[in-house]
Parts: structure tokens; C-alpha cells; sequence
């Protein structure tokens, strides 16, 4: 049996859920506003430092609103302060390395990485170049896996700036990128995603390795209400007891999450 389905029904889904993505996106922005008294009721942990990286062609207003509600959260937060993400340019293979060692260096402590879309595929490569200044990573829609990723809205738009990109490989190869890495690292997904293939969004489950599905469009992940309580969830767990997610029950949250599988 084929693991995916037929082509032209699978095409026609995706382009259905790539028409609706800007309007899914404001309706997670409006359930975010509703939900925001029970968001205050989200798990806070240990305040240390979070860099947030945004999707391919977006910049740190993308993560204004999660940047901002984690600073509620008692977290020191920042964006990665490099414009516009055109892919993997010289002046990221640069930065971001320096970037995470000077939070890292002033906090003295490591650093928790939350990245959406391409944004997850640099927060996974530094986590396993640098292991020892990375406290975990959380992916959110980040295209690393396997599935029909060449054929999805978002690779054939980062195919159209690959003259922009660096020599140097940005990443390992995606099986690679799929396995479990060498610090904590949860992978948000969702089959509702219109922008690139769910499936390939998805990570070898490990001791310290988990996907976590929600109902959120793609570009809606940085503010649905689904998505920041994982986050918030995620960044609370001590650094040396982490536990895999667990679905709240409380006040109904639960039904936030459909069933991993």
C-alpha cells in the first residue's frame, strides 16, 4: 500500500488548504484574543533564554505576538534580528551561530529554540552543531522529514531564492534532520497545514524526541492558541527532567489537540 495518497487527489488538498490558509490563519488569531485568560493559566517555568526564528520570507514581526506572550511568561526572549528569512544566506550561516553564543554567554546558561518553518530546520542544525549552548528546540511546521516536500508551496518558493543561499550546506540530509537530536526537541505539525506536507514535519520519536499535532493552519501556528500552550508546556520542563507532552485536561484544552497518529 502507498505511504501517501494518490497525487492529483493529494495536489487538490493542498491546493484547498493553501487557498484557505490566510483565513484559518485569522481565525487562530482570533481564537488566540478569545482564549487569551486561559493562556495566563499556561505552565511557566525556569526563565531563561528563547531565540525565536521565523519562516521562510518573513521576519520577526511574524513572532511578535509569540515573543510578546512569552515575555509575559517570565522569559527572556529574542528574534533573530536578520531581516527578512531569504534561506540559508551567508549572512545566516554567520550570525546565527554568533547570535546563540552571545545569549547563551549572557544568560550563562543554554538556550531554548523555538523556530517556524525554515525557522525549525536552523534552530534542529544548530542544536546539532552546538549541542551543549542548545536547551531544547520546538519546530513549528518545519519541513525536515520525509513526504512530498519538493512538491509543497513552500519548496518551490525556496527554490526561487536559491541564488541567494550560501555554498555551504544549511542542513544535513532531511533523514538526518529526522532523527532525534542531541538535546530535547518537540515537532509541531498539522495536518490542516496548506503550506508544506504535514508528514515531513513529523520527527523520530525518541527518550527525548516528540510530535505533538494541533489543528492550526500553517501560518497561523505563531499565535494559535494550540501552539503557544505546547510552547509554553515545553519551555517549563527542568532542564535535566524532561517529560514528553502531555494534553491538558483542564477547563476542556484537551480538545485543542487531535490524536497523534
Amino acid at each position: 500500500m502507498p505511504e501517501f495518497p494518490a497525487r492529483p487527489a493529494r495536489r487538490r488538498r493542498t491546493d484547498l488548504l493553501g487557498v484557505t490558509e490566510p483565513v484559518r490563519a485569522l481565525a487562530s488569531a482570533g481564537a488566540f484574543a478569545a482564549g487569551l485568560p486561559l493562556l495566563q493559566l499556561a505552565p511557566r517555568g525556569e526563565p531563561h533564554p528563547v531565540l525565536v526564528l521565523p519562516g521562510l520570507m518573513a521576519s520577526d514581526v511574524s513572532t511578535r505576538v509569540l515573543r510578546v506572550w512569552l515575555r509575559r511568561l517570565g522569559y527572556p526572549v529574542v528574534g533573530w534580528e536578520l531581516g527578512r528569512n531569504r534561506g540559508p544566506t551567508h549572512e545566516v550561516f554567520d550570525a546565527l551561530p554568533r547570535l546563540l553564543d552571545r545569549l547563551a554567554a549572557e544568560h550563562g546558561t543554554a538556550v531554548s529554540i523555538v523556530g517556524q518553518s525554515l525557522g525549525g530546520i536552523f534552530a534542529r542544525t544548530l542544536a546539532r552543531r552546538v549541542p551543549r549552548q542548545v536547551r531544547q528546540v520546538v519546530s513549528l511546521g518545519s519541513p525536515f522529514g520525509g513526504g512530498d516536500v519538493d512538491d509543497s508551496p513552500a519548496a518551490r518558493l525556496y527554490r526561487r531564492y536559491s541564488s541567494q543561499h550560501g555554498t555551504q550546506r544549511p542542513v544535513r540530509p532531511r533523514t538526518s534532520l529526522a532523527a532525534p537530536l542531541p538535546v530535547p526537541s518537540t515537532a509541531v505539525y498539522s495536518r490542516w497545514d496548506g503550506v508544506v506536507d504535514w508528514r515531513a514535519c513529523r520527527q523520530q520519536p525518541g527518550p527525548r524526541s516528540e510530535n505533538v499535532a494541533v489543528h492550526a493552519s500553517h501560518l497561523g501556528m505563531g499565535h494559535d492558541p494550540a501552539v503557544l500552550w505546547v510552547i509554553a508546556d515545553r519551555l517549563a520542563q527542568p532542564r535535566h527532567e524532561w517529560q514528553p507532552f502531555q494534553r491538558p485536561t483542564r477547563f476542556g484544552l484537551g480538545a485543542l489537540f487531535p490524536p497523534e497518529g
